[in-house]
């Protein structure tokens, strides 16, 4: 869940739903359901209607990782993760997140105090931003319902550009 966090910039409800079949290219990944908090079952995806999906990159090691935990461990229908007492069921959404607090309480990892799962779907818009990858596109991989959200979250991470944009509309000025 981590690696698909991070690297696609999924909600922890999508990254529960992971399946091998929703990788259509190799640095695609298609996200096209969640597992939904209230009903623990798979579900549309948040602001989307049934059958509607969005397409985020797929990096080669978050590619690398969803196979190499499918040979080791399996799937059930293509769901890499499942209910850890009952496979037939999907991972509650909430699992995750518990097994990172108790990595963190034992000290096994080093885990910043405030740092919590989610924090790494934010790794992943301050990741595209930081290599000037187009708000827009961002916006839309995260699955957000509006640029404007997107916007407001990040805009902090982008306080170069107005100076950039001065600097190249100067060079197209003098030319």
């Amino acid at each position: 869940m981590a690696d698909l966090m991070s690297g696609c910039g999924l909600r922890n409800g999508e990254a529960a739903a992971v399946n091998l079949k929703n990788i259509v290219a190799d640095d695609v990944y298609r996200v096209t359901e969640q597992v939904n908090q209230t009903t623990r079952d798979y579900a549309p995806l948040k602001h989307r209607k049934a059958n509607e999906y969005r397409d985020v990159p797929l990096p080669a090691r978050v590619r690398d990782t969803i196979e190499w935990y499918a040979e080791k461990y399996g799937t059930v229908g293509g769901y890499l993760l499942r209910h850890p007492k009952d496979p037939g069921k999907a991972l509650p959404y909430y699992h995750m997140d518990n097994q990172w607090r108790n990595i963190k309480r034992l000290g096994e990892v080093e885990v910043p105090d405030r740092m919590v799962m989610y924090g790494l779907r934010h790794f992943f818009a301050s990741n595209c931003l930081s290599k000037r990858i187009p708000i827009t596109d961002v916006a839309e991989w995260m699955g957000h319902r509006s640029i404007d959200i997107t916007f407001r979250i990040y805009r902090h991470l982008m306080p170069g550009s107005i100076g950039r944009a001065a600097k190249l509309l100067d060079a197209g000025l003098a030319a």
